[in-house]
């Protein structure tokens, strides 16, 4: 299933939002669901790609905060999310952390980033793009709160994993992992191809520094088999294997890149 592109003109709120209000997504899905390989792959990523920083970061699509404490050395952490639901968890989890003003909890929609211009060190957007009809316009508000030498971390969902290919080879699968538009598998709930999402994040204005594959071995049959510490050591040596974007066939994908320092500015063009 695939969706048609939004107008260059259309305005942000005529696009659908996916409202996680009232949901139990974090207690259902992580800590019930036995996904603790997935989340561990996920640090993996983010210690390789996110090292120890300072000053403030941005976390958009925060939920109830699963990611949060992982964030090292920052002094304040503002944490963004479109349901009040989950940043309620996020704050009954996390409170204000250290001294009471580490973490802030905003509710707001990142086609619309309700803070001025360049006023973040880092940003991450983790398990969040895929629920975006329009990934550019997301990525332009990202790229505008950024101070230039910003760091910004995004995982997005590959619509060109190794199961996907697998199935279209044997004809399981009508929609082909190979073509660059995304894949709508449920509504709101896409997949992306990694070329176009590099397309995405290039011309909103960032500079690519690193790639990583993400949860190769997240197989159900595979997690019941292997003990924990063997997964996480074979994602481990997996992971690097993304650096080149014709490479990544893995479920997950995560990217590091950086806004430029004062003078160069993102490619014109439409949303999508």
């Amino acid at each position: 299933m695939t969706r048609a592109a939004p107008s260059p003109t259309e305005d942000h709120r005529a696009l659908p939002v996916c409202d996680y209000e009232g949901s139990d997504y974090q207690e259902r899905f992580w800590e019930r669901g036995g996904r603790q390989y997935e989340d561990r792959a996920e640090v993996l990523a983010l210690r390789a790609l996110l090292p120890q920083g300072q000053g403030r970061l941005l976390e958009i699509g925060a939920g109830a905060g699963r990611m949060t404490p992982r964030y090292r050395g920052f002094a304040e952490i503002v944490l963004l999310d479109y349901a009040r639901s989950q940043l309620r968890k996020a704050k009954a989890r996390l409170g204000q952390g250290r001294e009471g003003t580490r973490y802030r909890y905003v509710a707001g929609n990142v086609y619309t980033l309700p803070f001025p211009d360049a006023v973040f060190d880092a940003a991450t957007m983790i398990r969040t793009i895929h629920h975006l009809v329009d990934p550019l316009r997301g990525l332009r508000e990202v790229y505008r709160v950024l101070k230039p030498g910003g760091v910004f971390l995004l995982e997005f969902p590959n619509k060109r994993h190794i199961k996907a290919v697998l199935r279209y080879l044997l004809r399981r699968q009508a929609w082909n992992p190979f073509t660059p538009e995304p894949i709508e598998f449920a509504a709101l709930n896409f997949d992306f191809h990694p070329a176009q999402m590099e397309a995405w994040v290039q011309e909103a204005g960032f500079r690519i520094e690193a790639r990583r594959a993400v949860s190769y071995f997240r197989w159900p049959p595979l997690k019941r088999a292997l003990p924990l510490a063997v997964l996480l050591a074979l994602e481990a040596l997996a992971q690097p294997t993304g650096r080149w974007t014709w490479s990544l066939y893995s479920p997950s994908v995560f990217l590091r890149a950086v806004k430029p320092q004062a003078g160069h500015r993102p490619a014109p063009g439409r949303s999508r």
